[in-house]
């Protein structure tokens, strides 16, 4: 079965358009976890425009105190981003080649240059039993390099499947993150996905890419509560990843 983490960096900007702490994210995490969700992501950035620094320690503490609750961080590991992750110990780190300025994550590593200085944080991060995902691309000449740099998993952009999605293209895209799939488990790489997946487009995706160990999702289930209400909506992404493909 593939897990659901929900992504509160939404929830987060919403608050900071504000200035308050309406809504609050460790009160949205909880509603989260209560519903059935299996794990939390954020994403802080540089500029702290959604998830500020200061909500991951409270969202650790949230995740600790549930059994089988994992918290993911992603980011790029630049030095802040590493000194935070390595204070909260997260199950997971996903690491994403983000610029400062991006609006929103939208490609993968290039692992064909120089990884050292990626290498060097990810054995940094697994010292402290970290779990390592890298963000990518349905690359398989990519993907063939992940191994070599340490990391446990890789979260598959699912941009392109999404954008894609319904149209004369669907099946190629879907093909493509297949085969990218099956190569990360046959160099013995954990699979997680992420990016514009939402309730019309999760399921298939889920059953014809194998063996999907965990998706993230934040920006759909915002949208999606405006016609189904918060809980309704994470029983119904519930229901899709509980029926997923082995």
């Amino acid at each position: 079965m593939t897990k659901l983490s929900i992504n509160l960096n939404k929830f987060a900007l919403l608050r900071n358009a504000r200035g308050t702490d309406y809504p609050n994210v460790e009160s949205m995490g909880r509603r989260a976890l209560a519903v059935g969700a299996h794990g939390i992501t954020v994403h802080p950035r540089p500029d702290q425009r959604h998830i500020r620094y200061d909500d991951v320690p409270v969202l650790s503490s949230l995740c600790a105190a549930h059994t089988d609750i994992e918290f993911n961080i992603e980011g790029n590991p630049e030095d802040d981003f590493m000194e935070l992750v390595l204070a909260a110990k997260p199950e997971q780190c996903t690491l994403v080649p983000d610029d400062p300025n991006q609006l929103t994550s939208d490609h993968g590593w290039n692992l064909q240059g120089d990884t050292e200085s990626l290498c060097e944080k990810i054995a940094i991060l697994k010292a402290e039993n970290i779990r390592v995902c890298l963000f990518m691309d349905p690359d398989p000449e990519q993907i063939t390099r992940v191994a070599a740099t340490g990391a446990d998993r890789i979260e598959l952009y699912t941009e392109a499947y999404a954008r894609h999605y319904g149209s004369e293209k669907s099946n190629d895209t879907l093909e493509q993150y297949r085969l990218a799939a099956e190569c990360a488990h046959q160099c013995k790489i954990g699979v997680n996905a992420g990016h514009d997946l939402n309730l019309q487009n999760l399921g298939t995706f889920l059953n014809i890419v194998p063996s999907v160990k965990e998706v993230s999702i934040g920006h759909a289930i915002i949208v999606e509560s405006f016609d189904h209400g918060f809980e309704a909506t994470l029983k119904k992404y519930l229901t899709i990843v509980n029926q997923s493909a082995p």
